[in-house]
């Protein structure tokens, strides 16, 4: 069942909805605790899951059949892991709704509504996934120049989560695994100490990245592609050397570039300052990349 759910994240008001599509029931299912921290307008997670958990208490007091209909499934957290959360499927979140006193009540049923009918759309035409994607980003602010490079990034990962799918690579902790294992290897840090590094929490790194830093990314999973489709590695244990040897190629771009710039790639830049309009490889600070381990 597993495989034939799909991860993604939708924007609700620019804030992040963690969302599962269901192909075998063709539905979407939701992150309980985003969505109450959006209607709660409560941005701290361990706030929205102390709510969740005494609105929980409260349903189950009324008699509400709610709380035991509450589906769990591997959603992707902070630390870029997937670990068993809470969710739920449209008809489930509109009951949930009238739980919680909310100005985002309305606002957020239209959305649910949008998203149902976009995720419809998308299944007959796939290319209106990456115009979802598009619009989204320039919604942010991104540059389109960006955004073109965050697009082809896309594609590059699921051409290498194809080759670990045929390897017998399990989706989650091993998928964690690998992607911690080339960002360490051409970066110097493991997803969790990028993330830290640019100083985000629940955010998608790769939103984050400055140009280059997505094209050595970029590198790292062509590289690993590649040299998948040739050796054909079986398993957990022979992707990884397959993952080390591809993103050793952008280590070696990585440190040719920092040879010839005099200044690091890896970068305190998120977001924030990149929709700002500063140069995307431009250091934030002095010691911009000086504390890479």
């Amino acid at each position: 069942m597993e495989n034939d759910k799909k991860n993604a994240i939708r924007l609700f008001e620019e804030k992040q909805v963690r969302g599962v599509w269901d192909d075998v029931a063709e539905k979407w299912w939701f992150s309980v605790l985003d969505i109450i921290g959006i209607l709660t307008e409560q941005p701290d997670y361990g706030k929205a899951r102390n709510y969740w958990k005494w609105l929980k208490n409260k349903l189950i007091a009324e008699g509400s059949e709610l709380v035991s209909e509450t589906n769990q499934l591997k959603l992707i957290a902070a630390d870029g892991k997937y670990y068993k959360t809470d969710v739920a499927d449209t008809e489930q979140i509109l009951r949930l709704i009238q739980s919680i006193p909310s100005k985002k009540a309305e606002p957020f049923k239209m959305w649910l509504a949008k998203v149902g009918n976009e995720r419809i759309d998308e299944a007959i035409n796939p290319e209106l996934t990456i115009d979802r994607a598009v619009q989204d980003y320039r919604r942010l602010g991104y540059s389109e120049n960006w955004i073109n490079q965050r697009i082809k990034t896309i594609e590059v990962r699921k051409a290498l989560t194809d080759e670990w799918d045929k390897s017998g690579v399990q989706k989650g902790m091993e998928y964690a695994t690998l992607t911690d294992l080339m960002s360490r290897t051409w970066s110097g840090m493991s997803t969790k100490e990028y993330k830290n590094f640019k100083g985000l929490k629940k955010e998608n790194l790769r939103d984050h990245l400055t140009n280059t830093e997505l094209v050595l990314n970029m590198l790292a999973e062509v590289a690993a592609t590649d040299i998948s489709l040739v050796r054909q590695p079986q398993g957990l244990a022979e992707s990884k050397v397959v993952a080390r040897e591809g993103a050793k190629a952008a280590k070696a771009a990585r440190e040719q570039i920092e040879q010839s710039t005099g200044k690091p790639v890896v970068s305190r830049l998120n977001a924030k300052n990149l929709i700002q309009g500063r140069p995307a490889d431009l250091p934030a600070a002095a010691n911009d990349g000086k504390d890479e381990q």
